[in-house]
């Protein structure tokens, strides 16, 4: 590999950035220092270094992210703050993306990676990925409710969806439209567009606050504040991969 994609691998900087980094005769490969970022390294060198300090290449990175409302689930956006604009500075990488997306105004689990394998495989709907999301609801879900979600609706539009899990966590008297709210969980094996808002439109009650606390196997840790990201452990990883 060229010692500068090498360099900007790591997180250096782009390659513009890293190129200053070697004229400057910071880094060094085996003690020796290299000017030219055409230098051949190997990637699981142990004697590359930035000032004396050895560089480790990693080349897969895996974040889970509590997003909160009102950012997009985007790598760029004109208009809102994107979720990979959470990452610090020393995190963030011009390769990583959200897998799958949460509405701007929907919050919870989100895995932010640069593994577009794993990406693919986990928002593919033939792999079956469950995902389970907390909402509260407009509206008084029934026995009959949950027989209708697991039975596979059909949308206003027209389209079909595959079955889903739906729980009663709570019942309660509100100041909402239908004047009853309902907190509930869900577990589809789908990822349609504002699928979950619109299961509900479907037999007439609303959405009015949606979590996604479950992706396959990853729970969303609860000690987790809005906004905040940590690093997948490597059981995890190859847990995701299963």
């Amino acid at each position: 590999m060229r010692l500068d994609k090498y360099l900007a691998q790591v997180g250096l900087g782009s390659r513009s950035e890293v190129k200053v980094l070697l004229k400057k005769g910071k880094i060094t490969v085996d003690g020796i220092i290299i000017k030219d970022g055409r230098f051949q390294v190997d990637k699981n060198s142990n004697g590359i270094a930035l000032e004396g300090k050895n560089l480790r290449y990693q080349e897969y990175f895996y974040y889970l992210l509590n997003k909160p409302q009102g950012v997009v689930s985007a790598t760029k956006d004109n208009l809102d703050k994107t979720v990979v604009q959470l990452l610090t500075k020393e995190d963030y990488r011009d390769d990583i993306f959200p897998v799958g997306r949460l509405d701007k105004n929907t919050e919870g689990l989100l895995i932010l990676t640069n593994d577009g394998a794993l990406g693919h495989d986990l928002t593919q709907p033939k792999k079956h990925v469950e995902k389970e999301y907390f909402a509260q609801i407009d509206g008084k879900v029934t026995p009959e409710t949950i027989t209708q979600f697991a039975a596979g609706l059909t949308l206003k539009n027209g389209e079909k969806v595959k079955p889903g899990e739906l729980i009663i966590e709570k019942i309660s008297p509100s100041d909402t439209q239908s004047g009853t709210m309902s907190e509930i969980r869900i577990v589809i094996h789908e990822g349609k567009f504002h699928q979950v808002k619109r299961m509900f439109e479907a037999v007439n009650m609303y959405v009015l606050y949606l979590k996604r606390i479950r992706m396959g196997n990853l729970q969303l840790d609860t000690d987790l504040a809005m906004g905040d990201y940590r690093k997948l452990s490597e059981i995890e990883i190859e847990n995701l991969k299963k």
